[in-house]
């Protein structure tokens, strides 16, 4: 399989910054829509768009708290949305495309993590219905938005936790298999990177280009669903590989692909550390770099058809 995954020396690192990532650039006129942009690394990515001249759409699925995080800056528009439930997410992107706005960056940061097993109102596995199929959903709802920007950038926020497991397209809910909660969050984190490779292939000739990222180990509410005992074991694996970041540090590989002209003409691609990852060995033993079933142009389009017909939403040419 040839690869786009070639890094680009970028200059940038493990410990690079938002506002280093960003540099001297200014997205003054610039639309963007960061989902769960109130907290963690999702607010640290809202505040440096924000200080770079962008409007920012926070969607929330509590638009309270998401105000709270958020007074004070101007520009920034918080929104009712529940990527679980496809209603909200259709209600809100038609609010968003009667608004008659371009969608300039579309970053797809909200998700859950190694959560009990709890299914969506269709009988779909949560982790899957609200890391990628929420996601996949809201980004078909707003491609005419997206397409009207004339070259925009999507971000979809994935995880070095995708090496925990491929998209099982025979079972991808826990119908039949019994439920691994990090199972099920590694298939929806492949599933994040498949559909970014995906929706590049798309929209390539429409000027929409799409990046997936993994933003590093970083302490945010994500864990919220884990012991202190799986936190610690977490941190301790995750240092093996490289020290816990800032939220500022997590956030910077993200700000990068949605404003960086060193990506210019390039997507599809999975990045880490503010540069596009290397391919991980198929020996590998530590988790660095991009597994090959995650970036598999053909698997990427049997999850994209998969997707089509388990939410129904479709990208109109």
């Amino acid at each position: 399989m040839t690869t786009k995954q070639q890094p680009l020396n970028s200059g940038f690192g493990a410990t690079t910054t938002t506002r280093e990532a960003l540099g001297n650039t200014r997205l003054d006129g610039t639309v963007a829509i960061v989902t769960g942009g109130y907290a963690g690394i999702g607010l640290e990515t809202t505040r440096t768009l924000h200080a770079a001249g962008a409007t920012v759409i926070v969607p929330a699925r509590t638009p309270d708290k998401a105000r709270a995080a958020l007074a004070g800056l101007e520009r920034v528009e918080v929104e009712p949305l529940d990527l679980i439930d496809p209603a909200s997410i259709d209600a809100f992107a038609s609010r968003f495309i009667a608004s008659g706005r371009p969608l300039h960056l579309l970053i797809n940061n909200a998700g859950i993590m190694a959560s009990p097993l709890t299914r969506d109102a269709r009988g779909y596995e949560s982790q899957f219905a609200t890391n990628h199929l929420g996601h996949f959903q809201l980004t078909a709802r707003l491609w005419p938005a997206l397409k009207q920007a004339n070259g925009a950038r999507v971000v979809c926020l994935s995880s070095r936790g995708h090496f925990f497991a491929d998209v099982d397209f025979e079972d991808p809910f826990f119908l039949k298999r019994p439920y691994d909660k990090w199972v099920a969050y590694g298939q929806s984190k492949t599933a994040n990177i498949l559909f970014a490779v995906g929706l590049d292939a798309r929209g390539e000739a429409h000027g929409v280009r799409a990046f997936a990222v993994h933003p590093g180990g970083i302490l945010t509410e994500l864990v919220r669903s884990m012991s202190e005992e799986e936190v610690r074991a977490s941190i301790e694996n995750s240092n093996k590989v490289e020290p816990l970041k800032t939220p500022e540090q997590g956030a910077a590989t993200t700000v990068w692909c949605a404003t960086s002209p060193q990506l210019a003409g390039k997507g599809g691609v999975y990045c880490e550390n503010v540069d596009i990852a290397v391919m991980a060995p198929p020996d590998a033993t530590i988790r660095r770099g991009v597994k090959d079933w995650a970036v598999d142009p053909k698997r990427a389009d049997r999850l994209w058809s998969a997707s089509e017909a388990w939410t129904g939403a479709r990208f109109n040419p």
